[in-house]
């Protein structure tokens, strides 16, 4: 079992170095993957598929890797040619991948959570059923903390304007039947605790400049500096009763705002999840992968 546990941290690792790269999405891959996990969980998904459904969301955005940084951090409109270097992405994540020995764990994701039941989607345009439910599932997790996140040229949506924003386009953007329940959990505030944090009752950081775009690891101590990824603003940790707080230092330092880190705290707990599915019994597609 060990080895598959290493093979999993493999993975996350990669997919938090991807999402270094991208300075207004921290936290994005697990609130994505958590999102994802509770659907899948409200659905009654078996334990071991609700798993595989968050890996997918942790490592839905590999592909981004490809996708230049003047393209990724650009502040204003996308152009035509810049939108189509976006959409390579499903693929260049596929690609890379490929050869991974739990490629097939989370294939389904990395490649398909742009596709639409419209047929509107990409790379494919697979139309309704065609489309994997994990896909589908993720997908939507992708489009709500995309809307409810924000960004330096604009606030996230309040959670139920991206909610209502779901149910106008079910049955084109989203699944019909997949969107209600998750509209239903929102109502039902089983997503907040999600939105607007990178872990477990850890909330993003806000630059003043910049807005919520420094995502702190809970390995990280009282007066630790931090870095706004975005304008390479310095700031300083305080962990007080009330939460966190930070303040600015008046410096800046763009080698260490751009120097991607790895929280392996965190994965250690989503490795740990998997290792505790494991001592239960081996799941269907841990065996179809060490056959």
């Amino acid at each position: 079992m060990q080895a598959q546990i290493d093979l999993l941290k493999s993975l996350y690792a990669m997919a938090m170095m991807v999402e270094a790269r991208d300075a207004y999405t921290g936290g994005h891959l697990w609130r994505v993957s958590r999102f994802a996990g509770l659907l899948a969980e409200d659905l009654g998904l078996p334990v071991a598929e609700v798993r595989k459904i968050m890996l997918g969301g942790f490592l839905h955005d590999l592909g981004k890797v490809g996708v230049p940084d003047a393209i990724l951090n650009k502040r204003d409109r996308l152009s035509d040619e810049e939108y189509a270097i976006i959409k390579t992405h499903p693929r260049v994540g596929a690609d890379l991948l490929a050869e991974h020995p739990l490629a097939a764990l989370a294939m389904e994701a990395v490649l398909m959570h742009h596709e639409t039941p419209d047929g509107r989607g990409y790379p494919a345009g697979l139309r309704g059923e065609d489309i994997p439910q994990t896909a589908r599932i993720v997908g939507l997790a992708d489009a709500y903390d995309a809307m409810t996140s924000s960004r330096p040229y604009r606030a996230g949506m309040p959670e139920a304007r991206a909610l209502d924003i779901i149910g106008e386009h079910l049955g084109s953007q989203f699944d019909a039947a997949l969107g209600e329940r998750f509209i239903a959990l929102g109502r039902a505030g089983r997503l907040s605790h999600i939105v607007g944090h990178s872990e477990p009752g850890i909330p993003v950081q806000r630059c003043p400049s910049c807005g919520p775009t420094m995502a702190v690891s809970r390995r990280k101590r009282d007066g630790d500096l931090l870095y706004c990824p975005s304008c390479s603003g310095e700031f300083r940790l305080h962990r007080q009763p009330g939460g966190l707080a930070v303040t600015p230092t008046g410096r800046q330092d763009a080698a260490e705002a751009a120097r991607p880190l790895v929280d392996h705290d965190l994965i250690a707990d989503l490795t740990a999840e998997a290792g505790l599915l494991l001592a239960e019994g081996t799941p269907r597609w841990w065996r179809q992968v060490f056959a």
